[in-house]
């Protein structure tokens, strides 16, 4: 009997990683790309506390739309839900990069396989 390599058990959980991730991947309704960030402005009035400090705080929602980046500035009360609904949309974007990787390891998989009629196309 033939001893499997590490690489061949990796290999042969593969399917089974596709289906987990395929079964947990919903895309979220109100995910957001790119990221949010706290900085510090000063409004330019002299007689302003930011004048000698570090500043008003101003948050922004940095992200491309085709292919421009655009920078959308948040109002302090909106900040948790915005930050909850990028980190959706970060989550959803690395499963589907996962997602894509699997799919490249399976189709090498399959191409270092013996021949047969056709390529094989898994379901979801």
């Amino acid at each position: 009997m033939r001893k499997r390599s590490p690489t061949t058990l990796h290999a042969d959980r593969l399917p089974q990683r596709k289906r987990r991730l395929v079964a947990r991947l919903k895309i979220p309704p109100d995910g957001l790309p790119g990221s949010l960030s706290l900085t510090y402005r000063r409004c330019g009035k002299p007689s302003c506390h930011c004048a000698d400090g570090q500043g008003h705080p101003l948050w922004s929602l940095t992200f491309m739309a085709e292919g421009k980046k655009r920078v959308e500035h948040i109002p302090q009360p909106w900040v948790d839900t915005v930050r909850q609904r990028v980190d959706q949309g970060r989550k959803f974007r690395e499963a589907l990069a996962e997602l894509f990787v699997l799919n490249a390891e399976l189709l090498v998989r399959e191409r270092k396989q013996p021949p047969e009629n056709s390529p094989k196309r898994t379901a979801n």
